[in-house]
């Protein structure tokens, strides 16, 4: 018998977009590679889904629809006499599609606590650069474009900028699978209203509105959805497990784990010794290993891991205060003074359970701006042309202190 090839040009339904089209086979056999189908166990929002319990989506999810408004951005800027190449769109949709692929388990906790010194961005190259070898050198200007490297500099915002594919999906797809609506933005009208003027991305003068629009959602899904102060608990105690059961693999005690999640626990891992070995075994590592373990050191004898391990399996999680000023010393020294009673534990340990940081997000960069292309054929920063007064305001870097400690201990 014969055997049956692959279609590789398959279509794949999108809850947002619908019917989303796979361009070419060998963009087939990228998502089709194991690297890639990762990101299905990765989720999008970290722990969002125990503040929002529609945020289950994934990285895969995103990474696709990223791809699809690609093709529209690409089939936008053609239509406007913007000379891009096959192999340059190519680039696009592999860059694209490929540059969230070095995000670790629950996304940014192992870049905080397991793996140090070394981003997801630079993991997301190494990614890259090991399949192109396999590739045969076919991912060569798709790496050139993600790092900016390539003479047209519109094909680097179209994958980084204020208003890049990979915004424009994360802001309706988040807002989607939180319900929150204030996220809801028009991507379609952002595409259509795109082009290129002196080899810079920019929006028509028509799109002026829809840019306000996006600038306010994003802020406002910053503050409603991604620094929401329960998520950010959950996020904080997360990383502290990690680094609690860090600190006991250094210590030499065992730790019930996936043999990947081990491999990080028990040997120092850095920009300096991240090797094709450890890329291999970081492509295992997945957001099932992370809370399996959990579960395990739920009853782990270490009573800061088991702590820890069982808030966010119960969702307890810990209390959090947000305020506009740094707390004082005196005031988180009271609830380190009221931890103490209940339970005997050292200043380093203490700082497991009460911990200050801050938070800080500034909706819109005027360092990298949004440019509009006017009627008169000028360009002008949108802060500027805006007549919306809130958009200067929203330049403006907005920084805010929370202070965490424990409603109770078990």
């Amino acid at each position: 018998m014969k055997k049956s090839k692959t279609n590789k040009l398959k279509i794949i339904n999108d809850p947002i977009y619908g019917f989303i089209s796979i361009p070419n086979s060998l963009i087939f056999d990228i998502i089709e590679h194991p690297y890639f189908q990762r990101l299905r166990r990765v989720t999008q929002m970290g722990l969002s889904n125990l503040v929002y319990p529609g945020a289950n989506h994934t990285r895969f999810h995103h990474a696709i629809g990223c791809m699809h408004l690609m093709q529209k951005a690409v089939r936008v800027l053609r239509m406007k006499n913007v000379e891009i190449s096959e192999e340059e769109a190519n680039a696009l949709y592999i860059a694209i599609l490929l540059h969230d692929i070095g995000h670790g388990a629950y996304s940014h906790a192992l870049e905080h606590s397991i793996v140090n010194e070394i981003t997801h961005e630079e993991i997301s190259l190494k990614f890259m650069k090991s399949l192109n070898d396999e590739f045969e050198g076919k991912l060569s200007l798709a790496i050139q474009v993600f790092e900016g490297k390539h003479p047209r500099k519109f094909l680097y915002q179209l994958i980084s900028s204020q208003l890049d594919i990979d915004r424009l999906d994360y802001l309706k797809r988040d807002s989607f699978f939180t319900g929150v609506a204030e996220g809801n933005i028009s991507s379609d009208r952002l595409i259509a209203m795109m082009n290129v003027v002196d080899n810079e991305l920019v929006i028509e003068q028509k799109g002026i509105y829809s840019v306000e629009k996006f600038v306010i959602a994003r802020r406002l899904m910053y503050w409603q959805v991604y620094l929401h102060k329960t998520g950010l608990v959950a996020e904080n105690l997360l990383v502290s497990i990690l680094k609690r059961a860090k600190e006991l693999a250094t210590k030499g005690v065992e730790l019930p784990s996936s043999r990947a999640l081990k491999y990080f626990l028990y040997n120092p891992i850095n920009k300096e010794n991240f090797s094709n070995t450890t890329l291999e075994i970081f492509s295992e590592l997945d957001d099932y290993d992370v809370l399996s373990a959990i579960k395990e050191w739920k009853n782990h004898e270490d009573f800061i891991l088991s702590t820890l391990a069982t808030k966010i399996i119960d969702r307890s999680l810990l209390k959090i205060e947000i305020q506009e000023k740094p707390f004082t010393e005196e005031y988180i020294e009271k609830r380190r003074r009221k931890l103490r009673k209940l339970v005997d534990l050292s200043e380093q340990e203490l700082e497991y359970f009460v911990f200050s940081n801050e938070i800080k997000h500034q909706a819109y960069n005027t360092k990298k701006p949004i440019k509009i292309y006017t009627k008169k054929g000028k360009l002008k920063d949108i802060a500027k042309a805006s007549d919306q007064l809130n958009l200067k305001a929203l330049t403006k870097p907005v920084v805010k202190y929370y202070l965490c400690y424990p409603k109770k201990i078990k």
